[in-house]
């Protein structure tokens, strides 16, 4: 932790002269872009095994209706098929899996009091009024929704909002254009039951971030926003 910490600080003090006392903030928000800049070859990744899955879509329509009145035969037919054109279905889930560490330890950086044995100093820093250790109910606490603190997560809903709003349209949108071919007797292949859950679901997850912002430390918050703007505008292009 120690050795984030200090990067954190000096990142912080390098954009001192153009931020002052939100150089931690900046600092933060620059660490997210970087690790961005890092995930993004398997974003792209993603985005090929998108557009190489819904390709799959015909075919796959073909070995379910081979393999109609046989789900286990099938189900290795399908998999067969992905093994052989080279195509993960898990590949959507590394971007976030690999950016799932800074998260943590923007996080713990920012809950300890004490960083190897001293004073965190990285608590003393804020965003406008705003600690970057503290949370919404110390917001609320202090201040109310319309203290200074309070208004800068106001903000940062704001941002979560609308990140999310339009993410919503986009799914809904790429889900209508790429629906799920049915089983020709309407039975469902092993499996594709969560799978089709999740699909249900997918549209409204970005609103869950509002949920993650409100609770973390202010550090974290900050990264969670960063990022999630970057996906939504990063898939905007990668998957147009």
């Amino acid at each position: 932790m120690s050795v984030f910490a200090d990067l954190v600080q000096r990142l912080a003090d390098l954009l001192d002269p153009l931020f002052g006392a939100g150089a931690a903030a900046a600092a933060i928000i620059l660490f997210t872009a970087l690790v961005r800049l890092l995930v993004h070859p398997l974003s792209r990744a993603a985005a090929r095994g998108q557009k190489a899955r819904a390709e799959l879509q015909p075919k796959i329509a073909e070995l379910r209706k081979k393999h109609a009145k046989s789900p286990e035969k099938l189900q290795q037919a399908v998999m067969e098929l992905h093994a052989e054109e080279k195509v993960s279905p898990l590949a959507g889930c590394l971007p976030g899996l690999f950016q799932m560490p800074a998260f943590f330890v923007l996080y713990h950086l920012f809950s300890n009091t004490t960083i190897g044995g001293r004073a965190n100093e990285l608590l003393s820093h804020q965003l406008f009024a705003a600690p970057l250790g503290g949370r919404w109910a110390d917001a609320l606490g202090s201040g109310g929704a319309f203290g200074g603190a309070g208004l800068v997560y106001a903000g940062l809903f704001v941002i979560v909002a609308c990140v999310a709003a339009f993410n919503f349209r986009r799914t809904k949108r790429m889900m209508a254009a790429n629906p799920a071919v049915p089983v020709a007797d309407g039975a469902a292949m092993p499996g594709m039951g969560a799978a089709g859950a999740m699909a249900k679901v997918m549209p409204f997850m970005s609103f869950f971030t509002l949920v993650t912002v409100a609770v973390v430390p202010l550090a974290a918050a900050l990264y969670v926003v960063t990022s999630t703007t970057w996906s939504a505008v990063e898939r905007a292009a990668l998957y147009r």
